[in-house]
């Protein structure tokens, strides 16, 4: 199968795009490179750099290549950026999104795997989320990717396009080729693992008083080789059916303090961090239930451990100190 990876020299996406060569794919990267790295676009893989927004260069992509699936990475995504900016998001994550189905249709590319959010329900009334809960999202960024997924259905029913939509919440650790980099950074373990390396003064923990184990906000981390491995699972339903998943971590999650924890071990450093008011909006806990894939699609994370996905991670970083620029 050849398979077109948008948003493909990003950070989940450069794992994906690897994990579909491993799997004996083909694979073609599709990025602007607005946020993605050249140095994240896996060699084996065929590159274009191209906007989703361009129909004739995004056809042209489709139908040179051969392309039978579409598996789509690229979207803005930090919370409190979209709520600042909504425009952008709609922009970015639902027209766009709309060009690429277009782009689909009129090439008769009739695949979809979609990297979606657990934001798509907002904040939920019980724990773990399951894929038939209500979806109410609270910020644009949850809710431009629940607009697009319900675009999918109907671009189903209208020309028969296949899709699976997968939600998960937090993507963690590394493969050994391709990391995580982004500017600016808003994600707890990289981080940690930059204060780790002192190029951070400290961790800021955003309230401490939650009705948690510790006190501190529970949340799901998944290796970034496991959720990229759902991806290509996620293929193989498209012969058959349209499917949405959840992906968690299972278990009770890891809070705060806990991953904070787990950084010290792994690197061997104090890691200072300052308590600071809470962040409005942030709910205590928020894990996804994997069970509707596990049983229909038979993923099983192979490095669910906290400490494994924070020592790639870490190996990751010590061997990239400056990213993708060295």
């Amino acid at each position: 199968m050849k398979v077109l990876v948008t948003g493909g020299a990003g950070y989940i996406g450069s794992v994906v795009t690897e994990e579909l060569l491993n799997d004996g794919r083909e694979a073609v990267v599709y990025d602007s490179l607005y946020k993605g790295h050249p140095g994240a676009v896996d060699p084996r893989a065929k590159f274009v750099q191209g906007d989703l927004n361009d129909s004739v260069q995004l056809k042209a992509a489709l139908t040179n290549n051969q392309i039978e699936a579409v598996i789509h990475m690229a979207a803005d995504s930090l919370v409190g950026e979209s709520v600042e900016q909504p425009a952008k998001y709609y922009e970015n994550n639902l027209i766009t999104g709309l060009n690429l189905l277009n782009a689909m249709r009129d090439c008769e590319v009739r695949k979809l795997v979609f990297s979606s959010t657990a934001a798509t329900y907002g904040e939920p009334e019980k724990q773990p989320i399951e894929e038939t809960d209500p979806t109410n999202p609270t910020n644009p960024y949850g809710e431009t990717k629940l607009a697009f997924e319900r675009a999918l259905r109907w671009y189903e029913n209208a020309y028969g396009l296949r899709y699976a939509s997968l939600r998960y919440f937090n993507a963690a650790g590394a493969s050994k080729r391709f990391g995580e980099w982004h500017d600016p950074e808003t994600h707890l373990i990289p981080l940690v693992l930059h204060a780790a390396r002192g190029t951070r003064a400290d961790v800021q923990i955003f309230g401490d008083d939650y009705p948690t184990r510790d006190g501190t906000c529970v949340r799901d981390y998944i290796h970034v080789i496991d959720l990229a491995h759902a991806h290509v699972l996620a293929l193989n339903i498209l012969e058959e059916r349209s499917a949405i998943y959840n992906l968690g971590c299972g278990g009770d999650g890891y809070s705060v303090t806990e991953v904070i924890d787990a950084a010290r071990k792994v690197t061997g450093s104090k890691i200072p961090t300052r308590t600071v008011p809470r962040r409005a909006g942030d709910p205590a806990v928020l894990i996804a239930s994997s069970a509707k894939i596990k049983t229909e699609l038979g993923w099983q994370p192979r490095f669910q451990d906290l400490r494994l996905i924070i020592q790639s991670a870490w190996d990751w970083l010590t061997r990239h100190p400056r990213g993708y620029s060295n």
